[in-house]
C-alpha cells in the first residue's frame, strides 16, 4: 500500500525515510533533486477521487508548508498535489482536510484537521495555473512503484475554544464530517472568466456527436445557454466514447464540472481540463431527474435536483429551446433530412466503413423502400419476417465514422438516428408515373448534428414509441400468430442482385482509339508512353471515405493539395483579426460596421469602378471577420474576398485560407504560384464576374477541384494499379466544382462507386468494365516509375440498386 500511516507527527522526522533530504517548499524549483528528497505539509484543501481513464482515478490536493515563519514568500508555501491510481483512492480514504463549518446563519467554524503528510517519489512538473491559483510554480505528481506517503492524523482542534460551542452545534459538525458531501459553487454562464476551472450547469440548443482527432481522442461540440441568456461552446475531448456527455435533443440539461473558460473566436468556450466530468438530464418537464454521467463516481444531491428543475422550468418558456420532434417514417418525404426515433431489428456489416441498419418504428413509409441485398449469414439479430409487417421495416446505411458506434449496437435497442437522409432512387427504365424507391443513408461527418445514440429507458419518446410497438403485436395475437413469430426480428428477405441489374451498368471507352483489348498482365508488360484497351473489375479502391477523393489541383506547377477542413480556415481567420487596421487603398471606397457583440469593426471595400453597379456584379474585398460571419455574408452575395490589413495596405489571407466565397462554393489560391499582395485590382470592364475573373484580376493562380481516386484492376492475368483523375468528371458525369458544395452530386458518386464495387460482395458479383488505360512514366526519387491512368471512359445505364 502506498499510503502509510504514522501515529506521531515527530516520527515523520526522525524515524521515517531518514536517508532522504528535506526539502521545504518554497525552496522546491524544477531543478530539485526529487529522487533523494521528500517534502511535508499539512493539507489544506482535499479534492474528490474522480475516474479520468480506463482503470484510472485522479485527486488533487494542496499541501501548505508546516511552518510557515520559514516561508520568505507565502505564494510559494502552498503546493498542488496530483495523486494517481490506487494512490488516489488511498489517500482519500487516509487524510482529512482543514474545513469551514458553518452551523448556523450566524456561526461559522474553522476546525483544523492538521493532518501531516510527508511525500516521496514524486515528480516535480511546471503548473499550469501559477497564475490563477496564487500557489508554487511548480506541482507534485504522485505515480509509480517509487511513490509514497506517510501520514499523520492529529486531533480535531476548531479555531475557537470547544466550551463556546453548544453540544448541538458539535453535534452537527461531527455528523457532517463523517457523511459529508462536496459542495460545488456554479458560476452563471455570463459571469466566466479567461483562465479559470469552474462548475457549470446548461440548456443545451445545439450539439454534434462524438467524432475521432487526429489523435487518440474524441471530440464532442456543443453550445449552453442559462437564465442569463448567455451562450458559450463547448469543446469535450476523451479517449472514450462513453465518457462523452450523452445529448439527445436540444433542451437537455448538462453539469460540467472542472472545465477550463477561455476566449477562442471572441467568445467565451469552455474546455475540459484535468479531471472534468459531465452529467446529463433531459430538458423535458415531468421527467425523471436521473443523472447521466461520464464518471462512474459523482455526486448528485437535492440542490442539484432543484437546479435541475429550475432550469427545465425556465427552458420550456424560451422558445429558441424547443427541439424538433422526430420523425415517423410514414411521414418521411423525398430528399429530406430527418431525425428516427426506432427500434433496431438487425444489423450487418457490409464492410469497414458501411454498416446496414435494419429498423421500425410502428409506421408504414408512403414511399416504396429499397432492399439491399447482404448475405444471410452477415446479419446480427433474427432476419426474417411476418407478410403483415414487411413494409413497416426500413434499411439505413450507416457510413464513415458512425460505423464505429452502429458495430457496438445490440439488436432490439431503441434508438434515435440524427440528420438522417432519405434519397430517393429510379430504375433507368422506371416509368415516370411510379414513386421512386426510397434509401435512408446516415451520412459520415458531423454535419447538423449527425449521428445515432441508444435511447435512455427514461427517453419520453420512448414510452409512446413501446406503446405503438406493443400494439402491433396484440393485433398479430389476435391473428393468431405464435409465440415464435411474435418473436421474430422483422425483416424482408432481400432479392439478390441478378446479373440483369449488373448488365444496366456498364462502362464505355469514349476514345476514337482503334485497338484491340488486352489483358492486363499484357499492359503491365508494354513500354510507356502507350494507350491500351482492357476489361477488368476494380478489385478495391482507395480513399475508402469518399469525401477524402476531392482534392485542389494547380495548373501551372501540377501540385495536389488536400482541401482545408473549417477548422484550419477558421484558425486563418482568426490569425488575421490580430491586425484589425482599416486598409487605406486609393482605388476603394470603404465603409464600416460594428461586429455584432464582439468589440470588433467589420470593414468591407468596393472598387471604385463598381460602386455604382448592381451589388450581385461586385467584388467585395471584407476585412476582420471570422469564419461563421463569412459564410452568413457570402450566401447573399456572389463574390466575397476576404483581406487583412499589412502596413495598412490590403493583402489576401494566407492560402490555406479561399481568396474568394462564391455562395456554398469556396476557390482556393495555389501557395506556390500566386502573389498575396496587389497594387491595385483590374476590376473594370465585366458586368458578371466569376472564379476565373477574380483570380486574374488578384493575381491568384486559381486551384482547380478535381476528383482522385486510386482503383486495384483485376482480369485473371493479373492486378494493376490505376488513378482516375483527369476523366473523372466525364466518369462519373459530375462537376468537382459543384461536387464540392452539392451534397445530391456526393451521393450520386458514391452510388456509382457501390455498383462499380458493391459493399460486401464477392468477385463474381462486381460488373466487368470496360476501361481505356494510359501508361506513362514519371521520376520518382531519382528513378522512372511506370504509372496507370484511366482516361476516355464514362458509366452508363442504371446508378442505382433497386428491387
Amino acid at each position: 500500500m502506498p499510503v502509510h500511516t504514522v501515529k506521531n507527527a515527530s516520527d515523520l522526522d526522525t524515524r521515517v525515510l531518514p536517508n532522504l533530504q528535506r526539502i521545504l517548499l518554497p525552496n522546491l524549483n524544477l531543478m530539485s533533486d526529487a529522487v533523494h528528497s521528500s517534502v511535508k505539509g499539512k493539507v489544506v484543501q482535499k479534492g474528490p477521487v474522480v475516474s479520468c481513464r480506463q482503470g484510472d482515478y485522479l485527486l488533487k490536493a494542496v499541501i501548505q508548508e508546516e511552518d510557515l515563519q520559514q516561508s520568505s514568500v507565502s505564494q510559494q508555501a502552498s503546493i498542488n498535489v496530483f495523486f494517481f491510481g490506487t494512490m488516489a483512492k488511498d489517500f482519500s480514504l487516509s487524510v482529512s482536510q482543514e474545513m469551514l463549518l458553518s452551523v448556523t446563519r450566524q456561526k461559522a467554524f474553522k476546525f483544523n484537521f492538521k493532518d501531516i503528510v510527508l511525500l516521496a517519489g514524486f515528480i516535480i512538473s511546471k503548473s499550469p495555473t501559477e497564475q490563477t491559483n496564487r500557489l508554487h510554480p511548480c506541482h507534485l505528481e504522485m505515480s509509480g512503484p517509487d511513490a509514497c506517503v506517510y501520514v499523520c492524523t492529529s486531533a480535531v482542534s476548531p479555531s475557537r475554544e470547544l466550551s463556546a460551542v453548544s453540544s448541538e452545534e458539535l453535534l452537527l459538525f461531527l455528523f457532517t464530517c463523517k457523511g459529508s458531501q462536496p459542495r460545488y459553487t456554479y458560476v452563471p454562464l455570463n459571469e466566466l472568466k479567461p483562465r479559470r476551472i469552474v462548475n457549470v450547469y446548461g440548456v443545451v440548443i445545439f450539439f454534434k456527436q462524438p467524432f475521432p482527432t487526429k489523435g487518440t481522442d474524441y471530440c464532442s461540440t456543443l453550445k449552453i445557454t442559462d437564465q442569463s441568456n448567455a451562450k458559450v461552446g463547448c469543446t469535450i475531448f476523451s479517449e472514450r466514447l462513453e465518457d462523452h456527455p450523452k445529448i439527445f435533443t436540444i433542451g437537455d440539461i448538462i453539469r460540467l464540472h472542472r472545465v477550463k473558460a477561455q476566449v477562442f473566436n471572441e467568445s467565451m468556450t469552455l474546455l475540459t481540463s484535468l479531471g472534468w466530468s459531465a452529467v446529463t438530464f433531459d430538458g423535458a418537464i415531468g421527467s425523471p431527474v436521473e443523472p447521466h454521467a461520464s464518471s462512474r463516481t459523482f455526486h448528485f444531491g437535492e440542490a442539484d435536483k432543484r437546479t435541475v428543475e429550475t432550469l427545465r422550468q425556465w427552458a420550456a418558456s424560451q422558445p429558441l429551446l424547443t427541439s424538433e420532434p422526430t420523425v415517423p417514417l410514414s411521414s418521411v418525404q423525398p430528399r429530406m433530412y430527418f431525425d428516427l426515433s426506432c427500434q433496431l431489428l438487425a444489423k450487418a456489416c457490409i464492410d469497414s466503413r458501411c454498416m446496414l441498419l435494419k429498423v421500425w418504428d410502428g409506421t408504414k413509409c408512403g414511399y416504396p423502400l429499397l432492399d439491399v441485398a447482404v448475405a444471410t449469414d452477415t446479419w446480427e439479430g433474427q432476419s426474417t419476417t411476418s407478410k403483415d409487417r414487411e413494409d413497416m421495416t426500413a434499411n439505413i446505411l450507416v457510413y464513415d465514422n458512425h460505423v464505429e458506434v452502429a458495430k457496438t449496437l445490440k439488436p432490439g435497442t431503441f434508438l434515435r438516428l440524427y440528420n438522417l437522409h432519405a434519397v430517393p432512387q429510379r430504375d433507368s427504365e422506371q416509368p415516370p408515373d411510379v414513386p421512386s424507391r426510397l434509401s435512408f443513408h446516415l451520412h459520415g461527418g458531423t454535419s447538423f448534428g449527425r449521428g445515432l445514440r441508444v435511447l435512455p429507458s427514461h427517453s419520453p419518446d420512448l414510452q409512446p414509441l413501446k406503446r405503438l410497438l406493443e400494439s402491433h403485436a396484440d393485433r398479430a395475437v389476435e391473428k393468431e400468430v405464435n409465440d415464435d413469430t411474435l418473436l421474430e426480428v422483422w425483416y424482408t428477405p432481400p432479392e439478390s442482385v441478378g446479373a440483369a441489374i449488373t448488365e444496366e451498368f456498364y462502362t464505355v471507352q469514349t476514345c476514337r482509339h482503334a485497338l484491340q483489348q488486352v489483358s492486363l498482365a499484357h499492359v503491365k508488360r508494354s513500354t510507356p508512353p502507350v494507350v491500351c484497351h482492357v476489361r477488368a473489375q476494380v478489385r478495391s479502391y482507395k480513399p475508402r471515405k469518399l469525401y477524402q477523393c476531392l482534392k485542389l489541383f494547380c495548373p501551372q506547377c501540377k501540385s495536389i493539395e488536400e482541401v482545408p477542413d473549417d477548422g484550419t480556415i477558421a484558425q486563418v481567420f482568426q490569425e488575421a483579426l490580430r491586425n484589425s487596421l482599416p486598409c487605406s487603398e486609393h482605388w476603394a471606397v470603404t465603409s464600416s460596421m460594428d461586429a455584432p457583440g464582439a468589440g470588433r469593426v467589420i470593414t468591407m471595400h468596393v472598387a471604385s469602378d463598381m460602386v455604382l453597379d448592381n451589388t450581385h456584379s461586385q467584388l467585395l474585398f471584407l476585412q476582420s471577420l471570422t469564419l461563421d460571419e463569412m459564410c452568413v455574408i457570402s450566401g447573399m452575395h456572389k463574390n466575397i474576398v476576404p483581406v487583412q490589413s499589412e502596413n495598412r495596405r490590403m493583402k489576401l489571407l494566407d492560402f490555406s485560407a479561399p481568396f474568394l466565397f462564391c455562395g456554398d462554393k469556396r476557390y482556393y489560391g495555389c501557395k506556390r504560384c500566386s502573389r498575396s499582395t496587389f497594387v491595385e485590382p483590374v476590376v473594370s470592364g465585366g458586368e458578371m464576374w466569376d472564379e476565373h475573373d477574380v483570380a486574374k484580376a488578384l493575381g491568384v493562380q486559381l486551384m482547380q477541384y478535381t476528383l482522385l481516386i486510386q482503383f486495384e484492376l483485376q482480369d485473371g492475368t493479373s492486378t494493376l494499379d490505376a488513378l482516375l483523375w483527369e476523366d473523372a468528371e466525364q466518369f462519373f458525369h459530375v462537376s468537382s466544382a459543384e461536387t464540392s458544395a452539392n451534397q445530391d452530386l456526393q451521393d450520386k458518386v458514391q452510388l456509382i462507386m457501390d455498383r462499380l464495387h458493391p459493399p460486401g460482395s464477392i468477385t463474381a458479383k462486381r460488373p466487368w468494365l470496360e476501361l481505356c488505360l494510359s501508361a506513362y512514366s514519371v521520376k520518382d526519387n531519382g528513378r522512372n516509375r511506370v504509372c496507370y491512368q484511366i482516361t476516355n471512359t464514362e458509366t452508363r445505364g442504371n446508378f442505382f440498386t433497386a428491387h
